[in-house]
């Protein structure tokens, strides 16, 4: 069943028209016809099955069959801070990442970046967006993640900083794994109850809770110097390994992703 993010004020009653170039797809491209069932969704988790009633070269009207929440979205939110990567890479990362459940990308300006200048990112904001619109259809979410302005490495590091637990692989660490930073902390050692032995039971220490809030960051090719990685220590951002291969730099923000994901159980 084809899917189609649209506007939310599209969705209001019991019946839709589809306006503007979505028409074009929906009749020419996909070649839809009356009486088949689509869904439309409004960016907000929800999902609206309707049924086509009529096409022309100017509307598509449907009817609404059915509503209900999506179950696309992960539990755990992943920032993804990639840096800026040479050639249409960093569309790849896009479209690869939003179909793997990344809720928000945030591109960022570091030390060994072939695109240096922002202004070049900031052009193909548009096509971007595009690229993960597709995505998200294609992969049965029901949100569009958020993809930001190019930002300095320096910048972001201080605006994650609280945000969630921060991890930046790194192709020079060899013992850090995302699986152990990803570990809930060890249960304290309980201390001794006054009322212990007389017949009442102690109270159970609440189990540590994982992290549901990461943010990754990923370097260009070439990665991250060894500079910036001290200074991201600094502000509590944890260096993990991807293991003994080197992967090109628009393989290894959807690698780590997807390890992610699977360590915390949104990958089924």
């Amino acid at each position: 069943m084809h899917r189609f993010f649209v506007p939310a004020d599209w969705l209001t009653g019991g019946n839709v028209t589809v306006s503007g170039a979505l028409v074009h797809q929906m009749r020419r491209v996909l070649r839809l016809r009356a009486g088949e069932p689509v869904i439309f969704l409004d960016n907000s988790g929800w999902e609206v099955e309707a049924e086509i009633l009529s096409l022309d070269d100017q509307t598509v009207e449907a009817v609404v069959r059915r509503k209900g929440l999506g179950t696309g979205e992960p539990r755990t939110k992943i920032t993804l801070y990639q840096s800026l990567l040479k050639g249409d890479h960093f569309s790849q990362v896009l479209d690869q990442c939003t179909q793997l459940g990344v809720v928000e990308f945030i591109p960022v300006v570091s030390e060994r970046c072939i695109v240096a200048d922002a202004g070049e990112a900031s052009a193909r904001y548009n096509r971007w967006q595009r690229i993960i619109l597709e995505a998200a259809e294609q992969s049965h979410r029901s949100k569009l993640p958020i993809v930001r302005p190019a930002v300095l490495l320096a910048a972001v590091l201080e605006s994650a900083k609280g945000r969630g637990l921060s991890l930046m692989p790194w192709e020079d660490e060899h013992t850090a794994t995302v699986k152990a930073a990803l570990a809930p902390p060890p249960l304290p050692s309980p201390a001794p109850s006054p009322e212990a032995g007389k017949g009442r039971r102690d109270r159970q220490t609440p189990r540590p809770r994982r992290p549901f809030a990461i943010n990754l960051f990923m370097g260009p090719e070439g990665g991250f110097t060894s500079t910036e990685v001290a200074i991201a220590r600094q502000y509590g951002v944890i260096p993990v390994t991807l293991g003994p291969r080197i992967l090109r730099a628009e393989t290894a923000g959807p690698v780590a992703a997807a390890i992610i994901l699977y360590e915390l159980g949104d990958m089924g």
